[in-house]
């Protein structure tokens, strides 16, 4: 990471990297070779598997908070929220949501997709009133795909934004937030062959070799009942949290 020079008064210049300029690039890159983080149709056809991997972030929250309000782009997504009385479901990206103030603003794995971050993050400050927070993972995607490339091609070509990035983006814009690691096991499910490599292909981009990825998916998935398991190890994630400068 680049060092920073800290001004009298608190403000951060941040003298050899552009953060801003630099996520850009990185999110068009990996645009430039597939469009699956941003693209709701990959999570429409995605969720079904991921329900079986994980859940999403609202239902947790929903049974600890008064009202949760969740943010979801894509109609597979969002038939998997089971309805609460204590939660409103927009279909919507966040971009284009028609949200109300919350104490509590959540960007959980969202960000990687996000081209043009500083609106994104702005968005989320005016809309929170106490606290804002964004997760995201710092190791590389754990995912088939990534594993197929590496060893089709050889590397993990293009990659994906991560924490750190966002970390010095948000020193660049004048928030210095306070961080939090996590751990965490990633297995992805899948009830067949066929759904794991429509999956690795949609996020394989360019130099995709069906009978080669095929046989390299058959030795990463392992049997668990009825599903195929694909172990991604373990994921370090950070969150990133502040006081919104609007509030």
């Amino acid at each position: 990471m680049s060092p920073a020079v800290l001004k009298t008064g608190g403000e951060m210049q941040m003298d050899e990297i552009d953060w801003i300029a630099r996520w850009k690039q990185i999110v068009e890159k990996r645009e430039s070779l597939t469009s699956g983080h941003a693209d709701p149709g990959y999570w429409d056809r995605r969720a079904s598997s991921y329900a079986r991997s994980t859940q999403h972030h609202a239902t947790p929250l929903a049974k600890r908070l008064e009202w949760v309000t969740a943010i979801e782009p894509s109609d597979g997504m969002r038939s998997h929220i089971p309805p609460r009385e204590n939660m409103t479901v927009i279909a919507s990206t966040w971009e284009d949501a028609d949200v109300a103030p919350a104490d509590l603003v959540i960007c959980s794995h969202v960000m990687y997709g996000v081209a043009d971050p500083v609106p994104f993050l702005e968005k989320m400050e005016k809309a929170a009133r106490e606290r804002v927070f964004v997760m995201m993972r710092e190791t590389d995607l754990p995912h088939p795909a990534a594993e197929i490339r590496r060893r089709l091609l050889g590397g993990l070509g293009a990659r994906l934004p991560r924490f750190s990035e966002l970390f010095m983006l948000l020193l660049q814009v004048g928030v210095a937030p306070d961080v939090d690691f996590i751990r965490y096991p990633i297995m992805t499910r899948y009830t067949s062959m066929e759904e794991a490599l429509a999956d690795s292909r949609a996020l394989f981009g360019q130099g995709w070799d069906e009978e080669g990825a095929r046989a390299i998916m058959e030795e990463l998935l392992k049997r668990d009942g009825t599903d195929l398991v694909f172990d991604g190890g373990v994921a370090l994630s950070g969150v990133a949290h502040w006081k919104p400068r609007t509030s």
